[in-house]
C-alpha cells in the first residue's frame, strides 16, 4: 500500500483590480487572510467619484492598508504620495511586492499596529485618509482620536470611513462634517471633511 504524498497548503491568494488612471486594468494579488477585506469595486468606483476633485496631488494615508486597494487605487489617479500602514507581516510583504510591480516610487509601507504609528505625528499631515479596519474590532473610534490628537490631518482634510453597516454611532470629532454616505449590503461608507 502506497502513501498518498501530503498536500503543502499555501495561503490562497485573491486579486485587486486597478479601475481607472495610469494603473488602470491593472490587477494585483492579495493575500487570503482573516480581517482582509479588500474594498469591491462598486465601492472602490462610488468613493474615487466622490473624490475626483481632491485626489490628484493630495497626501493619502492608508490606515489600515490590508490589500492596498485603496491605496493603490489613489496612486493610480494622481495623488501625490500614499502611506500604508499594515500590521500583518504576509500582508505588508504582498503590498511591497504590488508596489514594485507598479513602480510606483511615490509611497511608502510601514509595518505595525497603526493605532501605534498613529502615536508619532507625521511630518507633513494628510489631505486624504482611508479607514477601512477589520470588522468589529472596534478600531474606529480609537483611530479617529489619534488622528486628530497627534496632527494626521491637513486644513479641509477628508477622511473615508467603511464600517460594516451596523456601526451607526461613529461619534467623529465636532469640526468633521459629514459629506457623502452610502449603505451598500453589510458596508456603510461615509466620507467626512474637517471644517
Amino acid at each position: 500500500m502506497t502513501k498518498k504524498p501530503i498536500k503543502q497548503h499555501r495561503a490562497p491568494t485573491g486579486e485587486v483590480r486597478i479601475i481607472a488612471g495610469r494603473y488602470r486594468g491593472r490587477k494585483l494579488p492579495v493575500l487570503d487572510a482573516e480581517g482582509l477585506r479588500p474594498t469591491g469595486d462598486r465601492i472602490k468606483e462610488r468613493l474615487f467619484n466622490w473624490l475626483m476633485n481632491d485626489i490628484i496631488d493630495a497626501r493619502c494615508l492608508d490606515v489600515f492598508a490590508g490589500s492596498g486597494s485603496l491605496g493603490f487605487e489613489a496612486l493610480s489617479r494622481h495623488a501625490a504620495f500614499v502611506q500604508f500602514f499594515e500590521l500583518n507581516p504576509q500582508a505588508h510583504r504582498t503590498l511591497a511586492q504590488n508596489l514594485t510591480r507598479l513602480g510606483a516610487d511615490n509611497a511608502a509601507l510601514t509595518q505595525g499596529d497603526s493605532l501605534t504609528l498613529l502615536q508619532t505625528p507625521p511630518h507633513t499631515p494628510f489631505n486624504i485618509v482611508f479607514l477601512d479596519p477589520p470588522f468589529h474590532q472596534n478600531l474606529i473610534a480609537p483611530t479617529l482620536h489619534a488622528l486628530t490628537q497627534h496632527h494626521w490631518l491637513a486644513a479641509n482634510a477628508l477622511i473615508y470611513i467603511e464600517s460594516e453597516a451596523t456601526l451607526t454611532a461613529l461619534c467623529p470629532p465636532k469640526n468633521w462634517q459629514l459629506v457623502k454616505e452610502k449603505t451598500s449590503g453589510a458596508v456603510c461608507s461615509r466620507l467626512y471633511r474637517v471644517v
